[in-house]
């Protein structure tokens, strides 16, 4: 069993090699395919284009929200191909962590010259005691 730490530093990994050969600017679709590829040949699980269930008192919302990619049971991938992350594609991120209640999230966007400028790590310290969620975000 992968640590998420280790999880992490594949992914971006992968995701690194993909943007060393194709480059900035493709289609976000490619670049979630190209992952799936790279994930593969590493041999690390992932489901792709997981629904998140949203339970709200008594309502189950079974397709409440869609990530991209969740890997192993333990990160959500959310992939981009824009201009800029703004705070929503970050609240988007921060949204499915808490929903899914996984450890940890990673915001990659394909679009930018340097990737690993551009790879942004939320990590859930969600508490459910509480009902709020508390995420730090850091740049990879």
């Amino acid at each position: 069993m992968n640590s998420v730490n280790d999880l992490s530093y594949k992914v971006i990994g992968c995701a690194m090699k993909i943007h060393d050969k194709l480059g900035c600017g493709l289609l976000e679709s490619v670049y979630h395919e190209c992952l799936k590829y790279e994930l593969t040949k590493e041999n690390i699980a992932f489901k792709s284009e997981v629904f998140i269930p949203v339970n709200y008192e008594t309502l189950f919302i079974e397709s409440g929200f869609k990530s991209d990619l969740i890997i192993e049971d333990k990160i959500i991938i959310e992939l981009k191909s824009v201009e800029k992350i703004t705070d929503n594609h970050k609240a988007q991120t921060l949204t499915y962590l808490k929903m899914s209640n996984l450890s940890l999230a990673l915001l990659i966007n394909f679009k930018e010259s340097m990737l690993k400028n551009r790879i942004h790590r939320f990590i859930n310290t969600f508490d459910k005691s509480v009902s709020s969620v508390k995420n730090s975000a850091s740049s990879v």
